[in-house]
């Protein structure tokens, strides 16, 4: 992995203005206008399954998720997967993205998507999703679209639009 001396650890809410700046250095302001934030806007990540990367004080990286509805069915959007550019290379995004996925195997949830590049996704399992049998609400290039199954099958039971999953007012 790394030599760093790297902690991960469950994102806090004094985490969150570092990780706002560190998505705003790496994805610019056109990541309101993605398909992905439109998942996420105005709902909560997970923070069970939501992890950041310090070495000592400085955050260097992040991992959010949020819970959706796939298809009238629970599930799991990852992302965004940020580390700070400095700090590429060295195995942090890989440490983010398996405590997430382990974390949420633990809890019992069944699929995790997300819209992100297949060759290095594939790595922890994530395989396309067919065309048209989830709907994202907006554009998304559908070879990007992926998905991991943490019980088997479950993708091919899921058909339907993928929406944010808020939470009732009381």
């Amino acid at each position: 992995m790394t030599s760093l001396p790297l902690t991960i650890r469950h994102e806090l809410p004094a985490d969150h203005a570092a990780i706002e700046r560190l998505h705003e250095r790496a994805f610019g302001p056109g990541r309101f206008a993605r398909t992905a934030f439109r998942l996420r806007e105005g709902v909560p990540q997970d923070a069970a399954l939501s992890y950041a990367a310090h070495v000592g004080t400085f955050l260097v990286g992040s991992v959010r998720v949020t819970q959706v509805s796939a298809g009238g069915h629970p599930a799991l959007v990852l992302g965004p997967l940020t580390v700070d550019p400095a700090f590429e290379g060295r195995g942090i995004g890989a440490a983010l993205m398996n405590a997430s996925i382990e974390s949420a195997r633990a809890a019992g949830h069944d699929l995790i998507m997300l819209i992100g590049d297949a060759p290095y996704y594939a790595r922890f399992g994530f395989r396309p999703i067919p065309p048209e049998q989830l709907v994202l609400p907006g554009p998304a290039n559908p070879l990007r679209f992926l998905a991991l199954e943490l019980v088997e099958g479950v993708l091919a039971e899921r058909r339907g639009a993928v929406t944010p999953l808020r939470q009732a007012s009381a």
